[in-house]
């Protein structure tokens, strides 16, 4: 009454991924290098310059907001006079722009 059932060979696919199946994923990853990875590594390593390059009379803006002169750069922080006579210590990493010169003064 049951008849026997027999499973059908393999209709010609692949036992492997081919280049074909594999090339959305190489081309997401390319996409994603070029969109995301590439432009940050480059914003990093303009921002690892200035940071190089601060020195004593430059104006600057922290992370915070804050606008002031550098007074006095170390290794891994930098005095800035934020109001004459006042001075604070912050992380060179927090200082995010130098602005050209004069620039405090007249936004004051």
């Amino acid at each position: 009454m049951i008849s026997v059932a027999y499973a059908q060979g393999a209709g010609g696919a692949p036992a492997g991924m081919d280049f074909l199946s594999m090339l959305p994923l190489v081309l997401m990853f390319v996409l994603l290098y070029f969109l995301l990875m590439r432009p940050q590594m480059k914003r990093a390593k303009e921002h690892k310059q200035l940071l190089a390059g601060l020195q004593k009379g430059d104006e600057v803006v922290t992370s915070g907001g804050t606008l002031g002169k550098v007074t006095n750069v170390s290794e891994q922080y930098a005095k800035v006079e934020i109001s004459p006579g006042v001075e604070v210590v912050v992380q060179k990493p927090s200082i995010q722009t130098v602005l050209p010169k004069g620039t405090i003064k007249s936004a004051a």
